[in-house]
């Protein structure tokens, strides 16, 4: 006889809360009208951490992803004029992925709905509910608990 899983509901609600904020953030990147997608969301933002221009390869590691992904949301970033490929100046066989002045525009306008869709996500809970929520949240994120399969 096995024993029951006490976590289990709170991993199902865990799964359910990823994906209803996925629907809300790609809700509101739709209603900004940009023409992005979540995943090209990503790359721009992940793009913007980075001092010099990265190489492809760079960004696929950082997003955990393999580099065939990051050349399909490249392509799509570069014909919409967000991001351009460009030679390494030290190494012309390298190229790397820099951000254009249209690239940061939408960076401003997709903060200002990843905001409205938190906003909307956070909005049933009080201002200590939110609190406590926080520090859940961190406990989470660096937690150091033992990963199994």
């Amino acid at each position: 006889m096995t024993t029951p899983d006490p976590d289990g509901p709170l991993a199902e609600q865990l799964l359910r809360l990823t994906r209803r904020v996925h629907r809300i953030q790609k809700r509101h990147l739709q209603e900004c009208g940009l023409g992005i997608t979540p995943a090209q969301s990503r790359l721009l933002r992940t793009l913007a951490h980075y001092d010099s221009p990265p190489r492809m390869a760079d960004l696929a590691e950082r997003l955990e992803v393999v580099p065939r992904a990051v050349t399909t949301l490249v392509d799509g970033l570069e014909a919409s004029g967000k991001v351009r490929r460009v030679p390494d100046p030290t190494n012309r066989r390298v190229i790397r992925i820099e951000i254009t002045d249209d690239g940061r525009k939408a960076l401003r306008e997709l903060h200002g709905a990843r905001r409205s869709a938190a906003e909307e996500i956070l909005a049933p809970l009080t201002d200590d509910q939110r609190a406590v929520l926080g520090e859940l949240l961190d406990t989470l994120i660096d937690g150091t608990a033992a990963r199994g399969c």
